[in-house]
């Protein structure tokens, strides 16, 4: 017998967010819009540099994006709560506008991300600004128009439920009124509250057991490699590095070879772990967050004339100079030994070395400079080119995005930016290739693009 023995009706309200500030919007914007961080601050500085809008000439639409605070002007909330009440009505604006604490360790020197005028909609801007202007202009103007607005409020019910000495709970909730959930809820689905509706039962009914839903199990996982979005968090919560430098920190550890991205993901790679192994041995009290955190601190004392540059170097000089003369000499010359192939130089003979280059990997003859073979690396993927009697294999772009292109490239142009496979369009007899949206969900689509058949045949994909 499965018996109710408890049943709690309550109210919930869920809060907006804070208004953006840089960490906040890399985070969100890796999240949401697959942006690197990188590309988040490039368009983030043109959004505040200015845009041209026809006739009213180049128009800055964004504060500053660069800082560490949730602070909004007076002005700006005033508009934004103007336009919340002819937009969406008077209960949608708190009768005393939030206020929002920034950390300890922020700056405060500049507002919150915010745009520079909440009457330029993302609807009103979409035809002066480009793809992915708009994305990240739209994800800044609901950020802040939903941080000025009233709570979300939700019926929520819980229910005990009791078999034997077994206890069971389930619980659901309705939203009753949206609240700042009107900006997101079109917009953003990572934004909804998922509702689960209750029937109403009351105290001592008896139930009748439907079925039964296995506990998933759950193993012990190591934690879990860091993302753009992770690595800028955890760099926050630690006090390393500032709104400025957060980009050029994951710029500088991927250019440097320290990382490669898989799946989003950052692996280290050979020369990272023996960089760090070097450095860990040498300069143990320098690379530890809590140093480094501590420069952060010391460098926001020195600019506010309560301590002197000149104390803080010397007593970062006078150890590191000392350690870093015992490392010169101990260290030497550390060089990665390339990776052998079995892949023999056509040239000369000898088993060809994988190299890092600019543009990625390549094979080299290890004889240079008496031998100056190389030659691309060509990862088959087990296909056959559609054009010709070649195998498609997956090469990178200048830029570092994967893409397909035959082996007997220049002779054969064929190209593609998507997985082919080995699959047939039933329309056009075209090849299907494989497509991923942001959420990591796949689907089959004709590489005609014009193809009727194979757009149907990507919906179907991306609804199994």
């Amino acid at each position: 017998e499965y018996k109710v023995i408890n049943v709690v009706f309550k109210e919930r309200r869920r809060n907006p967010g804070a208004p953006y500030t840089t960490s906040s919007m890399q985070q969100d914007a890796v999240k949401k819009l697959g942006f690197t961080t990188k590309k988040t601050m490039m368009l983030a500085q043109q959004l505040y540099e200015g845009i041209s809008l026809g006739s009213s000439g180049a128009v800055g639409l964004i504060t500053y994006m660069r800082t560490d605070s949730v602070r909004i002007a007076k002005t700006a909330q005033d508009d934004a709560k103007t336009y919340i009440q002819s937009r969406f009505g008077g209960k949608y604006a708190p009768a005393k506008q939030p206020v929002y604490a920034s950390k300890g360790s922020a700056q405060d020197a500049h507002e919150a991300i915010r745009p520079s005028d909440v009457l330029k909609t993302p609807e009103h801007m979409k035809e002066y600004l480009s793809r992915d202007q708009l994305r990240l202009y739209t994800m800044i103007w609901q950020r802040f128009v939903a941080s000025q607005m009233s709570p979300a409020i939700f019926d929520t019910t819980t229910i005990d439920i009791a078999h034997g000495d077994l206890e069971l709970r389930s619980s659901g909730s309705v939203m009753k009124f949206d609240g700042f959930l009107a900006v997101y809820d079109k917009k953003d689905s990572s934004e909804k509250e998922k509702e689960l509706v209750i029937p109403a039962l009351k105290k001592g009914q008896v139930l009748i057991l439907d079925k039964v839903n296995p506990a998933q199990q759950h193993f012990t996982e190591p934690p879990a490699r860091y993302t753009e979005a992770t690595l800028v968090k955890n760099m926050e919560e630690n006090g390393i590095g500032r709104p400025s430098t957060y980009a050029p920190i994951i710029n500088t550890i991927l250019e440097r070879r320290y990382v490669e991205k898989e799946d989003k993901k950052f692996v280290p790679t050979e020369l990272g772990i023996l960089v760090v192994e070097l450095l860990d041995e040498y300069f143990t009290d320098i690379v530890d967050v809590d140093f480094s955190a501590k420069m952060e601190k010391d460098l926001d004392e020195i600019a506010e004339g309560h301590i002197k540059k000149e104390n803080v170097l010397d007593t970062f000089y006078q150890p590191f100079s000392k350690l870093l003369s015992e490392a010169e000499d101990k260290i030497g010359v550390v060089e990665v030994k390339p990776e052998e192939t079995d892949i023999k130089c056509e040239k000369c003979g000898r088993f060809m070395v994988i190299k890092h280059g600019r543009y990625g990997d390549f094979l080299a003859c290890p004889g240079f400079p008496e031998c100056r073979n190389a030659k691309p690396i060509l990862k088959k993927i087990g296909i056959q080119c559609p054009m010709c009697s070649g195998e498609v294999v997956e090469k990178k772009s200048k830029r570092g995005k994967k893409f397909y292109g035959c082996e007997r490239y220049p002779e054969c142009s064929f190209v593609t930016w998507d997985k082919p496979t080995d699959q047939k369009c039933s329309k056009c007899s075209g090849v299907l290739v494989e497509k991923q949206d942001k959420n990591g969900n796949k689907s089959l689509a004709c590489i005609n693009g014009k193809c009727a058949e194979g757009k149907k045949k990507a919906a179907s994909g991306k609804k199994k």
